[in-house]
């Protein structure tokens, strides 16, 4: 009989253990939200000091930064745009480096671009509408290292270090 008594409170201690989880579950609900929104908020504030940092150190952010042994201000320009924008056919990519440097032709263009291929910086595309160029994802992922985005989980802090290699 006592034991019957042990079981069924023994049962009912349970149950309001287990009410209490939920209550407590319910009730840090919104705090777990709130948390979220901080860190997201931490990790833009972790990427604008990284560019403010840049820009201090370096005088601003350009391509150079990612694929350290441009050897002129017109590659730099490319990938500059191909940043920008990727999928770029050649004549879209002229255009995107005359309105930044002022001038440039069609001919310089190619032989940059051909020589930016060879060494992996940038990938060509055939496609229906004709050839088109974008950065190589090995590009792309060290310049969202550079600007220190998190989505592809590296760490910004030791990109300088390692980025004297050339890309390619």
């Amino acid at each position: 009989m006592a034991e019957d008594y042990v079981r069924r409170d023994l049962r009912e201690l349970r149950r309001q253990v287990e009410a209490l989880r939920e209550a407590l579950a319910r009730a840090t609900e919104p705090y777990a939200e709130l948390a979220g929104q901080i860190e997201r908020l931490r990790s833009l504030s972790r990427g604008y000091v990284r560019l403010l940092d840049l820009v201090q150190r370096y005088g601003g952010v350009s391509p150079d930064l990612a694929v350290p042994g441009l050897k002129d201000d017109i590659s730099r320009h490319i990938v500059s745009a191909l940043l920008d924008k990727g999928d770029r056919n050649i004549s879209q990519i002229t255009d995107a480096v005359k309105a930044r440097r002022g001038t440039a032709s069609r001919r310089i263009v190619r032989e940059r671009l051909e020589d930016l291929v060879g060494r992996g910086v940038v990938v060509t595309d055939d496609g229906s509408r004709g050839r088109t160029f974008r950065v190589s994802d090995g590009v792309r992922d060290r310049w969202s290292q550079v600007l220190g985005f998190p989505k592809y989980g590296d760490r910004p802090e030791n990109l300088l270090e390692s980025g004297d290699k050339d890309v390619g």
